[in-house]
């Protein structure tokens, strides 16, 4: 049996590539695209029933993009896996070498939005599903979220109004990736997110910068010296009382870090220890957005107000209602010059810790580690998936695993994002040799 499912994965995934390059031509931006979110939609179901899925399903929750889901009971005294993954995916933005919507083989990847982050996931899934030719020997249930790329803001919503369909004894949630290309890897560790926007005024409106300037500060250099103040010279967070933690278990070297990161030249890395501690285990602050006059028709005037977007991961075990309260007080601290400095909460996100003692655990490690050749490692995430502790919080006793196909040059949320074919492949073999031995275990 065994040697008939390496086999079957093997022959079904060039049909799976071409599916995913389907997928990938669906704009499902659920920032603003429902029309395609709900086509993508529709396309999953279609394609997961084909596969032997039953009772495919949308999932409505006022409000909400819709979700699919569908399941194949378990046999008598095997556990039930639930397998999420998401259709919808981020805008495009710029610096596309090609069109983000038309799914294109070069190299050994497949680039196109949404290839690695997360349709790859669901070709995962797909190629479970028919390894197993709609009689698999655990219980399947699919969830596939058109949310997750705004937050996930109804998760809550699909689990309490659907908790009984989504109920699991082990949820894999393929959104995750690996650590290196050719290395599978378990995500155990995922930062937190809170952010806020940022106010500064200094003038009820727009005076003349000749007359005025020189005595009253503008708003946009006011906010500047508030920006500067979230850094120290070093580059680590500014903002007092986090947590953080030094790693010891994995690092990179700044080259293997710049092949994905893709600094230009002479770019210094931020922060101090190493560079995944300060990637997964330390707080880190960006600036998402400035709110300002625009430079292809600037004013002789005094700016009087401006604003701006602060988004700051948190450390695994950070508590995100104190780091929210610590940002805006370090924030609302730094306020130059007596200009009027308010920062209201924007988003929250929980970070999590995996437990790995479950049974589950060690069945995916081995059956990863199979399929790839290699031993699969731990790694953290220092991205954030808040709808993990919502899956905890629904399904205490489930075991729940993070796994993907995604690595380092994916370039996720980016320009030109891709997923490594065969790291694809190996991943769907892994996730079809776990559920056969989970099922003997």
């Amino acid at each position: 049996m065994r040697s008939h499912l390496i086999n079957t994965v093997n022959a079904n995934f060039l049909s799976q590539i071409e599916t995913l390059k389907s997928l990938v031509s669906i704009a499902s931006v659920s920032a603003n695209d429902p029309e395609n979110v709900r086509a993508s939609a529709n396309a999953v179901a279609a394609t997961l029933s084909g596969a032997g899925l039953l009772e495919v399903q949308l999932l409505e929750v006022e409000g909400a993009h819709p979700a699919v889901f569908g399941h194949i009971p378990a046999p008598d005294g095997a556990p039930t896996v639930l397998l999420y993954a998401h259709h919808d995916v981020q805008p495009p933005g710029r610096g596309w070498e090609r069109d983000p919507f038309t799914a294109v083989e070069e190299n050994g990847r497949l680039y196109g939005r949404g290839s690695a982050d997360d349709k790859g996931g669901i070709i995962m899934h797909l190629a479970t599903l028919e390894a197993f030719e709609g009689a698999p020997p655990v219980g399947i249930k699919v969830f596939i979220e058109g949310e997750e790329e705004i937050g996930s803001p109804h998760l809550p919503e699909f689990l309490e109004e659907h908790g009984e369909l989504l109920n699991a004894d082990v949820i894999v949630i393929a959104d995750a990736g690996n650590w290196k290309t050719g290395v599978p890897a378990f995500t155990t560790s995922l930062r937190g997110i809170v952010s806020c926007m940022v106010e500064v005024k200094t003038l009820v409106a727009a005076v003349h910068s000749g007359a005025y300037g020189g005595v009253y500060p503008d708003a946009l250099t006011s906010l500047s010296r508030v920006i500067a103040e979230l850094h120290n010279d070093d580059g680590t967070v500014g903002v007092e009382g986090l947590l953080e933690a030094e790693l010891q278990n994995l690092d990179l070297t700044e080259e293997e870090l710049a092949e994905g990161g893709q600094p230009l030249e002479g770019v210094h890395v931020l922060g101090t220890g190493s560079l995944t501690s300060r990637m997964w285990a330390k707080p880190s602050i960006s600036v998402l957005a400035i709110e300002a006059p625009s430079v292809d028709s600037p004013v002789n005037a005094i700016v009087p107000s401006a604003k701006a977007v602060v988004s700051m991961r948190i450390a695994p075990g950070q508590d995100p209602q104190v780091a929210m309260e610590a940002l805006i007080s370090h924030i609302e601290a730094s306020a130059p010059w007596g200009a009027h400095v308010s920062a209201t909460p924007k988003e929250s996100g929980e970070s999590f810790i995996i437990d790995t003692s479950g049974p589950a655990y060690s069945v995916f490690r081995n059956a990863f580690s199979e399929a790839f050749g290699v031993d699969a490692v731990d790694m953290g995430v220092g991205g954030s998936i808040p709808f993990v502790a919502s899956f905890s919080e629904a399904m205490p006793n489930a075991d729940i695993l993070l796994v993907g196909a995604s690595d380092p040059q994916s370039r996720a949320h980016g320009p030109n994002e891709s997923v490594h074919l065969e790291d694809l492949r190996k991943s769907c073999l892994g996730q079809v040799l776990a559920l056969y031995d989970l099922s003997t275990s």
